[in-house]
């Protein structure tokens, strides 16, 4: 297994976990936590008995974005270190995967855009979301304009960016950009649940459902409904589908294997 230095990961029940692990820094990105970030996700990825995929931090934090020690300066370099952390985010919203963020604690700026990547956020009840880049006098990146006008709208998305308000661990479900929200000493337990009920189910369907829901941001309903036809030809033929209707010719529960 890899060693790590800015991350925790552990695979257990077809569940892996990647906790952000820099609790005296926030969890904030630096190259070091943005390379091993990228490398942890590709090798869940690949690793044909990981079905489930949770994100978290270690401590108080979530992710507080990128440490502002040195990520921003020299400015010649700053789109080299950000890019290996949007690549990330890349392969999370791509994933073969469910991928699940459980937000025990301040998600801000770029932690604000990978929690809204990931297909599932849960959050502690103190949780809280803010942009934050303005008051530093950046525009927002980390992928935060492309999920939050999705999730909240346009002009809420505006508001968030210009005031920097701080979204509580309620309200951030009741904007859309959370799934549920759960007590502090029940994330856990909530989280693991969820992922693995998710690691035991049509993960090849879950995976393509998820890439229809985001290409038809941009794709015309011919063109949709064509790409939903062509997805949903291809699901029928495979053994979890195959399996779950024998399952309910035989009144019995499926058992899918991603297949």
């Amino acid at each position: 297994m890899q060693d790590y230095s800015s991350i925790l990961y552990e695979v257990r029940d077809n569940v892996a976990k990647i906790s952000l692990n820099r609790p005296k820094a926030a969890n904030s990105l630096n190259n070091t936590l943005s390379s091993e970030f990228l490398d942890a996700v590709i090798r869940s990825e690949e690793n044909s008995d990981v079905r489930a995929l949770i994100i978290t931090g270690t401590g108080r934090f979530f992710c507080a974005g990128a440490d502002l020690n040195g990520f921003y300066s020299p400015s010649s370099e700053l789109k080299t270190r950000v890019s290996l952390f949007h690549v990330a985010i890349g392969r999370i919203m791509r994933a073969r995967l469910p991928v699940i963020a459980a937000v025990n604690g301040a998600a801000a700026g770029a932690g604000m855009g990978l929690a809204c990547a990931c297909d599932l956020v849960v959050v502690a009840e103190s949780a809280k979301f803010t942009m934050a880049y303005s008051k530093i006098g950046l525009s927002p990146d980390g992928t935060t304009t492309y999920f939050l006008p999705r999730l909240v709208g346009v002009r809420r998305a505006i508001e968030l960016a210009y005031l920097n308000r701080a979204l509580s661990g309620r309200e951030a479900v009741e904007w859309g950009i959370a799934t549920r929200v759960v007590p502090d000493r029940e994330l856990e337990t909530e989280v693991q649940t969820l992922a693995m009920q998710l690691a035991a189910g049509p993960t090849r369907a879950y995976a393509t459902a998820k890439r229809l829901m985001h290409s038809g941001w941009l794709t015309p309903l011919e063109t949709q409904v064509d790409s939903e036809l062509r997805n949903i030809s291809e699901m029928a033929g495979t053994e979890d589908a195959r399996e779950a209707i024998a399952a309910f010719a035989a009144k019995r529960a499926p058992v899918f294997r991603g297949r």
